[in-house]
């Protein structure tokens, strides 16, 4: 049977499945995105973006993909004069390894093995040598399924004077960031995860020491001049205006659900997951005691491969996600962030039961299914 999104059970690891209200919402007609009901669209988002990043500050909206803030961040507030430090667990961890290299000739990568917590100790040593004007890192590594414990390194970067600059994609609204007590200085956060919107809007968030340093980088991506643009509700560039239609009622949805009580959701179906995932007698693959919350990465049975998730799309209509570089066809991946909900659980691991069952690999039927259900408020 042919598989319909409309109906498919959709927990991939981002983009994540999006409310009708906020579909509907880019179903309007065209705009003039220099008129005034347009910058009244964007006026409505600028007083809700702190509800996202649980912080006030400066904060930009930019039309492309996660990556595009990313980018924008680098090529801004890369030291030329000092080096740049970049800590490295997973498939994105290398991205902004590559991004940086890109503005600055004076990296130095800080990096454990795929899967594995970041190097605290290397990290502060690495800080402690000086002459350092920016330390790089994800929040939540979906690659591995692995949250990477910024308050450990905190302190250190504070008392090296560096600019503290988070990717964030995976990682705001699904996992707590105390950005104002960690001293972040910039994070990036992907409409398409934590916020359940529609992929392709890069959300910014910088802090008052970040914005005086901004220099010129990108042209397209030059924050000073999208934070200029805002203080008059306007954009420098065309933005992808349904999108915008779309992010302001999924900030609504957010600051209706309060980002406390979207954060407790998504951290109780993780635990939920990870207990499943236990009595199917499977094992997740990052170090248990820094698995996301966001994402539950588990290693593909013993001659299984890639067929459960597999078998999860063309069966039982359930979109999971694979592996990403090195460990394609070695792990398959559960997102559960956004509006993702407790049926969305059962249905995955019913189905999850039904596939290991039928290849004789299910220890106690019935006891993943138990474990979400104990779980359940």
């Amino acid at each position: 049977m042919t598989l319909d999104p409309e109906t498919a059970t959709f927990l991939i690891a981002g983009p994540v499945r999006i409310h009708p209200r906020v579909l509907r919402a880019m179903a309007t007609p065209s705009l003039n995105h220099r008129g005034e009901y347009f910058h009244g669209i964007v006026a409505e988002i600028r007083e809700l973006l702190p509800t996202l990043f649980g912080a006030r500050g400066h904060q930009a909206i930019l039309s492309g993909s996660g990556t595009a803030g990313l980018e924008a961040i680098y090529s801004g507030l890369l030291p030329t004069d000092a080096r740049t430090v970049v800590v490295s667990n997973g498939n994105f961890g290398e991205r902004t390894d590559a991004i940086a290299r890109r503005y600055s000739s004076r990296v130095t990568t800080v990096s454990a093995p795929w899967g594995r917590p970041l190097p605290v100790a290397e990290v502060v040593a690495e800080l402690e040598k000086g002459d350092v004007g920016a330390l790089c890192v994800v929040h939540n590594e979906t690659s591995v399924g692995l949250a990477n414990d910024l308050a450990a390194i905190a302190p250190a970067v504070r008392s090296s004077g560096a600019l503290f600059l988070v990717d964030g994609i995976s990682a705001v609204a699904g996992i707590p960031m105390a950005i104002d007590a960690w001293g972040i200085d910039a994070v990036v956060a992907g409409s398409q995860k934590g916020l359940a919107a529609p992929a392709g809007l890069a959300l910014v968030h910088l802090s008052e020491r970040a914005v005086g340093r901004l220099h010129p980088g990108s042209y397209y991506l030059d924050l000073l001049a999208h934070l200029k643009s805002l203080e008059k509700n306007d954009t420098p560039w065309t933005p992808a205006v349904p999108l915008f239609l779309a992010l302001r009622e999924a900030l609504v949805l957010l600051r209706d659900e309060t980002l406390a009580g979207r954060l407790a959701r998504t951290h109780r179906l993780a635990e939920a997951s990870r207990a499943a995932v236990d009595a199917l007698g499977l094992a997740l693959f990052p170090d248990r005691g820094h698995a996301s919350n966001t994402v539950t990465a588990i290693v593909n049975p013993d001659g299984l491969g890639d067929d459960l998730r597999k078998g999860l799309e063309r069966d039982y209509h359930v979109l999971v996600q694979g592996g990403q570089g090195e460990l394609k066809g070695k792990i398959f991946r559960i997102g559960h962030m956004g509006i993702a909900d407790w049926p969305d659980l059962l249905v995955t691991f019913a189905a999850l039961e039904r596939i290991l069952g039928k290849a004789h690999r299910l220890p106690t039927p019935g006891a993943a299914l138990a474990a979400v259900v104990d779980r359940m408020p």
